[in-house]
């Protein structure tokens, strides 16, 4: 057999032996092996006993993602996700995966997300009474958990409603704040995590049992969808692996790359003066809707810069089902696939100067990249759910919090990466807000 000959119709081999995706040192390994390795390589990985292959051409992430989809499934990693949201739409497969994803799809249209906008700007106001307090003393926030308390709120409110109210008195405090106050993502904290899967069926029962109308948020919405075949409405486990994933992903990536946004600006003067200057000129919004914060040219562009830098998700895995072909090479059935937005969106061939912050770059007519080479909210069938949710609500917090002020960093140091399920600073960031000219 000529070993040389089958060797070349394989991609590369790193040198290394590593479970990539499973380590914590995963993603500074990508980027390494990226740049010595190019777009596709293979790496022997002990644990499963398999080559794991990593790519980064948008040709196979679309192929991947899009075109060759259904050969698919999802992969490393599955098991430690399922643990925390059993069988939500982050983690099915197949014709449950279609069934529950076309079931809650309708919840996330834009007429729906227009209807948050008074709840979305009132928790930005309060939050930002709390930073008036703050700037007036001249004392730090912990901007991280500050963002993280507010889209942790938001995201409730959006889930439950009037009974997020009902929720706090009945507790005394917030029984989900666990995902804020709790930095680990380890199985004492999804033990704790699914826990409040009580509160949720205990709400849900109660709006059965007394026949509650009139509410307007996700679990009412959830509630009332029936399966289109069927005609069958979610079961009660359906309904807590749904509504936890719901708070998972709506929360702790929003408040990722807002704790990024804001850090970026602050090392970026001249794009903080032009974010405060389009802020400004477009005046009060009394309730800014979805259509007026898209027209937020600028704001926007700030965002998409933030989350091609860092995106909250920066591992996608996959694992084939047949055999397929990535890269010229062929691909064998049940390989381990690994692809990383973080990665992707620093590719030299179509970003210039990637790792510079230019929000411009994404200016409208400005782009001549490939489609797939800029994937924050995955692509395909299986792209984020919540993708105008969030760009929304992270627009309305832009808009409201750059109006009254601006955020001065004050640590030193470098900060550090931690790549887990999302891609956090390895610290809180604190910043002094200092007061700009109060809006009408």
């Amino acid at each position: 057999m000529d070993t040389n000959a089958a060797a070349r119709s394989l991609p590369p081999l790193v040198s290394d032996a590593v479970d990539l995706g499973s380590t914590e040192d995963s993603l500074e390994r990508m980027m390494r092996y990226f740049r010595e390795y190019g777009d596709l390589y293979r790496v022997y990985s002990p644990g499963r006993g398999s080559d794991t292959w990593v790519i980064a051409d948008p040709i196979d992430v679309k192929r991947v993602l899009v075109t060759r989809h259904r050969n698919y499934t999802k992969g490393i990693g599955l098991d430690r996700v399922r643990i925390l949201l059993g069988n939500g739409i982050m983690v099915s497969e197949g014709e449950f995966w279609r069934r529950q994803r076309l079931m809650i799809q309708p919840a996330f249209h834009r007429r729906v997300i227009e209807r948050f906008a008074a709840m979305v700007q009132a928790a930005n106001k309060r939050r930002c009474a709390g930073w008036e307090r703050a700037a007036a003393a001249g004392t730090p926030l912990d901007l991280t958990t500050e963002l993280s308390e507010l889209t942790l709120e938001i995201v409730l409110r959006a889930i439950f409603g009037a009974d997020y109210e009902r929720m706090q008195a009945q507790y005394g405090d917030n029984p989900f704040a666990v995902v804020t106050r709790e930095p680990a993502r380890n199985l004492a904290f999804a033990f704790r995590f699914r826990a409040l899967s009580r509160i949720v069926l205990d709400i849900a029962r109660r709006r059965q049992l007394e026949q509650e109308a009139g509410h307007f948020d996700f679990l009412a919405m959830l509630m009332s969808a029936r399966d289109a075949d069927s005609g069958a409405p979610m079961s009660e486990r359906q309904l807590v692996d749904e509504i936890l994933t719901l708070v998972v992903a709506g929360h702790e990536t929003t408040a990722s790359a807002l704790n990024w946004t804001w850090y970026l600006l602050s090392q970026h003067p001249e794009a903080e003066a032009r974010l405060h200057a389009e802020v400004e000129s477009v005046g009060v919004l009394s309730e800014p809707g979805l259509e007026r914060t898209e027209q937020l040219t600028y704001t926007q562009q700030v965002i998409q810069e933030a989350l091609r830098l860092y995106p909250p998700g920066w591992l996608i895995t996959r694992r084939s089902i047949e055999a397929d072909e990535l890269g010229g090479y062929p691909l064998a059935p049940g390989t381990d696939v690994l692809l990383s937005p973080y990665v992707i969106h620093r590719h030299p061939r179509y970003w210039q100067e990637p790792e510079t912050f230019l929000p411009e770059r994404f200016a409208a007519g400005d782009s001549t990249r490939p489609r797939y080479a800029y994937i924050p909210f995955v692509a395909g069938p299986r792209h984020c759910i919540g993708e105008t949710f969030a760009m929304y609500e992270m627009a309305v917090h832009l808009y409201t919090a750059a109006r009254r002020f601006r955020l001065r960093y004050v640590d030193d140091g470098p900060i550090g990466l931690e790549a887990q399920i999302n891609l956090r600073t390895t610290r809180n960031l604190r910043f002094v807000p200092e007061p700009r000219a109060q809006p009408a």
